[in-house]
């Protein structure tokens, strides 16, 4: 008689080692990058830097990410899932943004990366950002409001009192 119970197969477990193998691999790969990006900028983090810092063959990497522009872009989607999504407030989100080191170092380095990035009203990942705010924010037009502040931010970062002050007119 099969049994009812919900737990996890023996023959499951090479399943899950795997996969907590991925998504290991996939997170060093992710977080190298973004040092890297932080330490010189977007055009000095080649894919063998983005491996070598990660600590991976540059065989594994290729197994993850056709190339940087994927890589970026899964760092990026990381980052809205980790801001947007998580327990963060808007107050929170905002001073992750305007403090974050690879952010600022594509503000001096990259400047057109960092516009190309933001600019692209279309992309998929605007609705999950608007998605995230609509926990933090009173109204439609406030979440509006905040998306188009933030955006501002990773141009021209806001001290930390200035984002309190701004992030309360926006979550009332």
């Amino acid at each position: 008689m099969p049994s009812t119970d919900n737990s996890l197969s023996i023959k499951d477990e090479p399943y899950l080692r795997q996969m907590t193998s991925f998504r290991r691999t996939r997170s060093a790969i992710l977080e190298g990058t973004k040092n890297l990006i932080a330490a010189g900028g977007l055009h000095k983090a080649t894919m063998i830097d983005i491996a070598d810092t990660a600590q991976v063959s540059r065989a594994t990497l290729y197994n993850h990410f056709r190339d940087k522009d994927a890589v970026l872009r899964a760092l990026i989607e990381s980052e809205v899932e980790r801001l947007f999504h998580g327990a963060l407030g808007l107050e929170e989100i905002a001073w992750e943004i305007s403090s974050d080191p690879a952010l600022a170092k594509l503000r001096s380095t990259d400047p057109g990366a960092l516009a190309r990035l933001l600019t692209d009203p279309n992309d998929e990942l605007w609705a999950r950002v608007r998605a995230g705010l609509e926990r933090s924010v009173a109204s439609p037009t406030h979440v509006d409001m905040a998306v188009r502040w933030l955006l501002g931010q990773f141009l021209q970062p806001l001290s930390k009192n200035d984002i309190a002050v701004h992030a309360s007119l926006l979550t009332r």
